[in-house]
């Protein structure tokens, strides 16, 4: 008998909903749904809570098989989780270009450098372009750290994507109005993304 058909047999002889255990082990609805229909297993500490839940031992629970599996699945939910927190923070370091001197600005003929907050001598277009993608790209940031848990599809398959594609416009936009050390600085982040993806694969 394989895992999905012991949790649902244990359910039933408890008597219980799936809302109702999914209550007790402190998971959603849909995970107990998910892992009764066979289509994901538990990570090891939900496992471990549902063996102790049913007074039963994992091995009772898992073949050896599924174990590799779990462990598998296990490995590759941390190694996502990693990743998103990486580039989450390297989407909030952006944020570091509202306050260091990373822009160059033209002054009585005099080149110096310059905040973006502190901008002045370029178009308001233009710095309303630089801190228009800044700002979208510190939302991202706080999005992939705090939707770390979402399970939802366009979310999951989306966001590496969101994130890699503002990196690179960021870095467009400041190489096409001649900023080179924000240029160089939005391009040294998404490099380490683009490694990061390229590492994972």
């Amino acid at each position: 008998m394989d895992f999905n058909e012991k949790l649902q047999e244990l359910r039933k002889l408890r008597g219980l909903t799936q809302e109702e255990l999914a209550a007790s082990l402190y998971v959603s609805r849909t995970a107990i749904s998910k892992w009764e229909s066979g289509r994901g297993y538990p990570n090891i500490e939900s496992l471990k809570a549902i063996a102790k839940f049913f007074s039963v031992t994992v091995d009772n629970l898992i073949s050896t098989k599924e174990v590799l599996t779990i462990a598998e699945e296990d490995g590759k939910r941390k190694e996502n989780h990693l990743r998103d927190l990486i580039y989450g923070l390297l989407d909030l370091c952006i944020a570091l270009l509202l306050f260091l001197p990373f822009f160059a600005e033209k002054t009585d003929g005099i080149i110096k450098s310059v905040s973006l907050l502190a901008l002045r001598g370029v178009q308001p277009y233009l710095k309303a372009a630089y801190l228009a993608v800044v700002a979208i790209m510190i939302v991202m940031g706080i999005l992939t750290l705090a939707l770390q848990t979402c399970q939802a599809t366009a979310w999951v398959k989306s966001k590496t994507a969101v994130s890699l594609s503002l990196g690179a416009l960021s870095v467009l936009l400041f190489i096409i109005s001649s900023q080179p050390y924000a240029a160089v600085y939005a391009f040294v982040l998404l490099t380490i993304k683009a490694l990061i993806l390229i590492k994972r694969q």
